[in-house]
């Protein structure tokens, strides 16, 4: 069974209801809010029985909702029981689909990640890393020509870019899914699904809880993607812990602030760590700041969570990192059950193994 190209979804015998929705020229639903801002593709498909959401592509956090992501977390744990139970840890519902990963920027976990979730739902996979260098983008060929070619060759497309927005031109190009694997500082929402989804299995909870971000808050896509996400949830407090020159910044300030979370900023990261349910580390990262060498120093090893900061955590509390990590958490936290990293790693498969089902198959 092929799957349905965007352009046929409206075709289908569905109910889909959200605000102010309407179609455009390419037959996609949008909602008409701010043109010149990706919005949310998750669209409410209502049937006599149940109602599920219908995902098109996947570019940035706030295009879901709380029971939008409920529903793709009890997806994520049929596909853990997959890869645990199943001969191989494999299953076959994907076999006959070719997703290619377009990666413009390194990746180790993200782009094994998701090629490892596709094979072992059945599929198979074009790959290319560092695409900034090696592809036809290294003589001139524009993006939008890139995803058309990439498109004819495969079912779906995983990209990473570094540039922010690119996902989003992409998505507005192609007429297969695409999924954000990071557009430079912009978004990276699979990471912060399996954020929000390893919260919810180490705590036991969303509401409720509060929540150190620490490190490079200014350019770190995964913390912007992840308090976008938080926000959806009730009774959160968000502490943000940073040098002055990667301070988070103020859109993301001003939106918890809209949605009613409470934030504060602080230079004490283990009287943070106190109160935290979850310290999420985060890398200050060099290649952002350009020829600023100044700026990366002064801020590189200025919070690093050691055993004096996990000792001073709560008992039932976790630290967390989107990886790779250089010096940020000291190697002998990996022995401290508080330490979720890798735990947090091992649950991106399962997330990405369940987006990539409901994007070809849907429910």
């Amino acid at each position: 069974m092929s799957p349905l190209r965007k352009s046929e979804w409206a075709n289908q015998p569905v109910l889909c209801k959200s605000v102010e929705l309407f179609k455009n020229g390419r037959n996609q639903y949008r909602m008409s809010t701010n043109s010149n801002k990706f919005q949310c593709r998750a669209l409410e498909i209502e049937n006599k029985s149940s109602t599920k959401f219908h995902l098109d592509d996947v570019i940035e956090s706030q295009q879901f909702d709380r029971e939008t992501l409920s529903a793709i977390f009890e997806v994520a744990r049929e596909m853990e029981k997959i890869e645990k139970n199943s001969i191989g840890g494999r299953s076959e519902i994907l076999k006959g689909y070719l997703m290619a990963t377009l990666f413009y920027e390194p990746s180790t976990r993200t782009r094994l990640s998701f090629e490892s979730a596709m094979k072992r739902l059945g599929g198979e996979v074009l790959t290319t890393e560092n695409a900034r260098e090696f592809s036809s983008a290294a003589k001139g060929e524009t993006l939008e020509d890139t995803i058309r070619t990439v498109e004819g060759y495969s079912d779906i497309i995983v990209m990473r870019h570094f540039e922010s927005g690119a996902a989003r031109r992409a998505a507005s190009t192609a007429s297969i899914p695409i999924i954000n694997a990071g557009d430079g500082p912009g978004q990276h929402p699979t990471q912060a699904l399996l954020d929000v989804y390893t919260i919810e299995r180490e705590i036991g909870k969303l509401d409720g809880i509060n929540v150190a971000l620490v490190g490079d808050l200014a350019y770190g896509r995964t913390v912007r993607s992840l308090a976008h996400l938080l926000a959806m949830y009730q009774d959160v407090k968000i502490y943000f812990v940073s040098p002055d020159v990667v301070k988070m910044k103020d859109d993301i300030k001003d939106y918890l602030t809209s949605m009613g979370i409470q934030w504060e900023e602080s230079a004490d990261l283990i009287e943070v760590a106190s109160k935290c349910d979850v310290v999420y580390q985060t890398r200050i990262q060099r290649e952002r700041f350009g020829e600023r060498v100044d700026l990366y120093e002064e801020a590189r090893g200025k919070y690093i969570v050691d055993m004096n900061v996990v000792n001073a955590m709560q008992k039932h509390a976790v630290v967390m990192h989107p990886l790779p990590r250089l010096d940020e958490i000291t190697v002998d936290v990996d022995g401290d059950p508080r330490a979720a990293y890798f735990r947090q790693a091992k649950n991106g498969l399962y997330i990405r193994m369940a987006l990539l089902k409901l994007l070809l198959l849907g429910w």
